[in-house]
């Protein structure tokens, strides 16, 4: 399939964005649901994140290699997220009234709570992982070439800010300190989803692929193969890079909404962030054709100075300006960081493989990161000074730490890409 087709690309548009949109409430907001709702704690956040980050791995492995082996991509987008929006309607019963009521011998209905988010947490990563991570990701490599990977990855690069800012625009309608703001957004956030599952079901075209002959149970290890990765030295020394990459950005993302709102006393942070978001957005969807035109070293020495500079810029600083300018570039950074990553990756891909090598995308990209990364954040908050809510209850407060540590990761990250230009300097 050609990537010039306009149905190609109102097709990652949507899933993409509704992908994200999906994932930013997963991954921005539920932590803001168990702190809120529950009275979660960091160990509490870090679990979770944690055990989410096991399951899209777990899933990413199995059903792209099932994907492979069957050689079709729509039965699993569409499907998988039909499901993923059913699976979000699950979130409607996680309330303390609701809780107590139809658990009442529980000794605690905020302990439950936090224990179900967890949970029904992992179920809905299974079929957004299905969906998104493994069938929609694989479907990508597919339709796109050299020409354009750039292109097309800088438009799903992208989508996590414009998801955001769709979350935050419309999660200012709610109050959330109260259950029933939570009640209505997983309604909404769950029907979309499914929405854009049945809608792909009519504009999703199946990529040019064949089954592949190997069983599944050899795609499912192919990844993971001594000899793949020696014949596929580039795609693996990137992904290790990427790993590095992506545990910067778990450090501090877990509970960054939480430094906004509790430590800085951001009540109005969608205003500050909605600007921020909305030049990040074009920043990168650019970037994605520097990639195409100046390669992977140029472009990912840029996204990686942007996004130390926003570190540097929110750790020291606390004024609005400056914590604006800060998240400008840190978003600059992040989301183009992710664009040439991913088109780097794509295109040390093999043919006929894409699925198979999704679970080790996923490994570089959610699992390690995923458990490592809010892991330190965590152990940097241990000694966290703390507030007292209204009803008693005793919660942390996320502090500048995590963006210091986000930095030393990304400073290693830039070292280790000097050392590696380096060495195929002299190779070449």
């Amino acid at each position: 399939m050609k990537a010039s087709n306009r149905r190609f690309w109102l097709a990652l548009t949507l899933f993409s964005l509704m992908g994200q949109v999906a994932w930013v409430v997963e991954n921005m907001y539920f932590n803001v649901f168990i702190y809120k709702m529950f009275n979660a704690s960091a160990a509490d956040i870090s679990l979770m994140v944690g055990a989410s980050a096991v399951s899209a791995a777990i899933t990413s492995v199995l059903m792209g290699a099932v994907s492979d082996r069957i050689g079709k991509r729509k039965l699993f987008i569409c499907g998988g997220y039909i499901a993923w929006g059913l699976s979000i309607f699950g979130f409607v019963l996680l309330r303390e009234d609701t809780l107590a009521a139809l658990f009442p011998a529980a000794a605690s209905a905020a302990a439950l709570g936090v224990s179900l988010t967890v949970v029904l947490d992992c179920v809905m990563t299974f079929f957004g992982s299905t969906a998104n991570d493994a069938a929609f990701n694989a479907w990508l490599t597919d339709s796109t070439t050299k020409e354009n990977r750039g292109a097309a990855e800088g438009i799903n690069a992208m989508m996590p800010l414009v998801a955001i800012l769709a979350v935050f625009g419309g999660f200012m309608a709610f109050d959330l300190n109260e259950a029933s703001s939570w009640t209505a957004i997983f309604i909404i956030i769950g029907a979309a989803t499914l929405l854009c599952g049945v809608a792909g079901l009519f504009i999703l075209r199946e990529p040019d692929i064949k089954p592949s002959s190997e069983s599944v149970a050899r795609n499912i290890t192919y990844g993971f193969l001594p000899s793949t990765m020696r014949g596929n030295a580039p795609l693996y020394t990137t992904l290790a890079l990427f790993v590095l990459f992506n545990i910067s950005i778990q450090i501090f993302m877990p509970y960054l909404i939480l430094y906004y709102e509790v430590s800085l006393g951001m009540t109005d942070y969608v205003f500050v962030m909605a600007p921020a978001i909305i030049l990040a957005s074009v920043v990168t969807a650019l970037w994605g054709r520097v990639y195409d035109k100046r390669g992977f070293g140029y472009s990912v020495f840029f996204s990686l100075l942007w996004l130390c500079a926003g570190y540097v810029l929110l750790f020291f600083f606390k004024g609005k300006l400056l914590v604006f300018i800060g998240s400008l570039l840190m978003m600059c950074g992040y989301l183009a960081g992710m664009a040439v990553f991913g088109a780097r990756i794509r295109d040390n891909t093999p043919t006929g493989k894409a699925g198979a090598l999704q679970g080790v995308r996923i490994f570089s990209q959610v699992l390690i990161p995923g458990v490592v990364g809010p892991f330190i954040g965590k152990t940097v908050l241990k000694n966290a000074e703390t507030v007292v809510n209204g009803d008693g209850t005793v919660s942390f407060v996320p502090n500048e730490g995590i963006f210091a540590a986000a930095l030393g990761v990304a400073l290693v990250l830039s070292l280790l890409l000097i050392i590696t230009t380096k060495k195929k300097n002299k190779g070449a």
